[in-house]
């Protein structure tokens, strides 16, 4: 009997889990999201390095954002001995650092899933690439998969995947936009009987790539997005790709957002425990300040671009917003010309927009405050704005020294302006709160002393 360790529960983690238990192995199964359920059959540690400690083999199935982070969790509670497989779907560097990151705690396998788990299950195509491939392939086989050993270079497997994406996710995202345009048109039935007619398995195909597309939207542009970084890498002009990229991060911004209780858990924590938490990466810059004291706020970031002292892309931002989101905007940090007065505010609260956070100069401060509109900017000018564009909405942006992505969770507090990632959000509130709990501690003991 093998001892299985299976790192993330989600889809494909719970899949293996469940398949192993099912197969006589013994499977210890970790998620640091406490509303991910445990798969049956399947012992549930407290931490990554509970799970791991004396498994035969690990499968991390953790996202590409936590790869990194997960097995420098696992690397001092790893045998020497055991296989660990690391089956996200990242970059050949993400997993190369992988590699590097365990470095003799265990042999290092890099995995990639081809195809869909949940069509296929555990029995999915598996490609493999490190010294254990071999070893790998067959405590893979052990539940069915398929798994092809292709040589002893890490990151040769995330490789070929990465070139199938292009294709794959490609075909995807174009299968969203023509359905929906079949939808805005009245004509959805008939569209979707044309896609299904130019596929291999019809109908089932149709369905699995556009819900498949819409569910992992997050996902997928990310793996695009180094898709496309390898095919520059190979001199291939990716303008197909990119589009197809764009258009999952708008299906991430509609479709795939963060819970809002998940939001609203945030509006407790303050920034600096946040901070903490992410060893200090994400905050914006100090110049970014609260319009008015006991400013506060937590959201969904609507992210804009736009040229200096220009609002146009604002009025356009504010006609997509929902409730719950906050427009983060990339001003170019233009002290000249207010971007926000009051009669935006006011439209902004119309929409359940919880705040803004801008890169650049607001107006009508006393306005904002008496309206309880939160609002974080580099600078306040009575000045208009112009309202010619361009601008963009729903990009990836770099704002105060930061990068913030639509979808992600903003904080804000009298201290500045903290951004998480959100595919990280969970593991972040986890570790933020932990730091409060520290602070507790030591801030009771410190008075006992003083006592």
């Amino acid at each position: 009997m093998m001892k299985v360790a299976v790192l993330g529960l989600g889809e494909a983690g719970a899949i293996f889990a469940e398949a192993y238990a099912a197969a006589g192995q013994l499977v210890i199964g970790f998620d640091p999201a406490s509303t991910v359920r445990t798969p049956e059959g399947v012992d549930r540690a407290s931490s990554t390095a509970e799970a791991v400690a004396g498994a035969d083999v690990v499968l991390s199935l953790a996202t590409a954002a936590h790869a990194v982070s997960v097995a420098r969790e696992a690397a001092s509670a790893l045998r020497s001995d055991a296989v660990y497989i690391d089956l996200n779907a990242a970059s050949p560097q993400v997993k190369t650092d992988v590699a590097r990151t365990v470095d003799g705690a265990a042999r290092v396998v890099d995995g990639a899933l081809i195809g869909s788990v949940v069509k296929f299950g555990s029995k999915v195509d598996i490609l493999l690439a490190g010294p254990a491939a071999e070893e790998a392939a067959r405590m893979l086989q052990v539940v069915g998969a398929n798994a092809e050993p292709i040589g002893e270079t890490v990151g040769a497997a995330s490789g070929r995947k990465l070139l199938r994406s292009v294709f794959m996710k490609g075909l995807g995202a174009l299968i969203t936009e023509a359905l929906d345009a079949g939808r805005a048109a009245g004509e959805e039935e008939w569209m979707r009987e044309q896609v299904a007619a130019a596929l291999t398995d019809g109908t089932a195909a149709l369905e699995r790539l556009d819900n498949g597309t819409r569910l992992h939207a997050v996902r997928r542009s990310q793996e695009l997005d180094a898709s496309i970084a390898l095919l520059d890498e190979l001199r291939v002009e990716a303008p197909v790709s990119t589009g197809a990229a764009d258009r999952h991060r708008y299906l991430a911004r509609v479709t795939d957002h963060p819970d809002e209780r998940l939001i609203d858990a945030y509006a407790t924590i303050p920034t600096a425990a946040i901070g903490d938490a992410r060893d200090r990466l994400g905050f914006l810059s100090s110049r970014i300040r609260p319009v008015w004291a006991g400013a506060r706020l937590s959201g969904r970031a609507l992210t804009v671009r736009t040229r200096p002292g220009d609002n146009r892309a604002l009025h356009e931002a504010l006609t997509v917003a929902r409730p719950g989101d906050v427009l983060v905007v990339d001003g170019g940090g233009d002290d000249s010309r207010a971007l926000l007065g009051e009669l935006i505010a006011e439209r902004a609260i119309n929409k359940g927009v919880r705040g803004m956070v801008i890169d650049g100069a607001v107006r009508d401060a006393d306005e904002l405050r008496e309206l309880g509109f939160p609002v974080w900017s580099a600078a306040i000018s009575p000045a208009g704005p112009y309202k010619d564009g361009p601008g963009h909405i729903g990009h990836t942006i770099a704002v105060g020294g930061a990068v913030c992505s639509p979808g992600d969770i903003v904080v804000a507090d009298g201290d500045g302006v903290f951004v998480v990632p959100r595919l990280e959000a969970e593991r972040t509130l986890v570790a933020a709160r932990l730091v409060l709990a520290d602070e507790a501690e030591r801030r009771e003991a410190i008075r006992r002393e003083r006592a």
